[in-house]
């Protein structure tokens, strides 16, 4: 049964080896801030700035101490100590083309002994393209399968709830799978989750880079950019009004740098925009909505 130091140091590899291989399809470096936080632990912040990636961010937290009153109230837990490990991950993409990824994985445990994972991973394309959209989630569905054939649809309807913008009434991409919770009911083996959990982490670089490659060299104009902008101003919407990381990093007093990590470099907001009739906006609009059954799409 792994423990958390070894959870820690398989996570820690992870960042290792996806940074590597977006490197070596951006053809720049990440650069990296190593920082503690003053309540215990620390973490490791890369930031891509490259030639595919106008801005990526793939962070590594493991971080303990007292877990603050109002997580305790919100997790239903007695007072304790916590211990709690992650890798996020968010592509902010130059061509509009190529889309927007985040990818997490975290373990989370307390003094009284309750531990559990959590995770996923999701799309979000400026321009919705369906064919590549399907490729993505058969991807996820063949991870999951090799652990449970029930996990996909479950962990797909999960994604599709929570990247779920309610004031937009539109969802933040074409989904994913999302999970959460899993194992803090003792009702799961602690090497089956972790097992699973590393090869959602396994699937990221492979499953992203065949989209970069796919989109990276396709022309754009000035229009798409704005749109593009526009996409990313829906972004920040979720990640600081929705999104429990950051929520969980803010009020456990993580980094704020790399709590934000997410965010994009430009975003951009229109007052009342609304998408020309029968262009490829307002087709990618319709596309953002839940239970989409992107594995059989005609």
């Amino acid at each position: 049964m792994p423990d958390k130091i070894q959870i820690r140091n398989t996570f820690k590899s992870f960042q290792d080896d996806i940074c590597l291989a977006l490197e070596k399809v951006d053809g720049c470096k990440f650069t990296e801030d190593l920082w503690l936080r003053p309540g215990g632990g620390g973490g490791k912040t890369r930031i891509l700035k490259g030639n595919i990636i106008e801005k990526g961010g793939v962070n590594f937290s493991a971080i303990d101490g007292q877990l603050p009153e109002s997580l305790c109230k919100l997790m239903e837990l007695e007072p304790c100590e916590f211990f709690a490990s992650g890798v996020s991950i968010v592509m902010h993409p130059v061509n509009p083309w190529v889309p927007i990824t985040h990818m997490n994985i975290r373990y989370f445990e307390t003094s009284t002994g309750k531990w559990w994972f959590g995770g996923g991973i999701d799309l979000t394309p400026h321009y919705v393209i369906s064919e590549q959209a399907i490729y993505f989630h058969k991807a996820l569905q063949s991870v999951c399968d090799l652990h449970d054939p029930a996990y996909y649809n479950q962990f797909k309807v999960w994604a599709d709830d929570y990247f779920y913008i309610p004031h937009r009434k539109e969802t933040r991409g074409v989904g994913g799978i999302f999970f959460d919770y899993l194992g803090k009911e003792g009702d799961l083996n602690k090497d089956h989750v972790f097992n699973f959990v590393s090869d959602v982490a396994k699937a990221f670089a492979p499953t992203y880079i065949e989209l970069i490659n796919e989109n990276k060299d396709k022309p754009y104009t000035e229009s798409n950019i704005e749109w593009q902008q526009l996409r990313r101003g829906r972004y920040v919407e979720f990640n600081l009004v929705y999104d429990r990381g950051t929520k969980f990093g803010l009020r456990t007093e993580g980094r704020v740098e790399s709590i934000l990590m997410s965010l994009p470099s430009l975003a951009r907001w229109e007052y009342d925009y609304h998408p020309k009739p029968g262009s490829l906006e307002e087709m990618t609009l319709s596309y953002l909505k839940k239970d989409i059954d992107w594995i059989n799409l005609p």
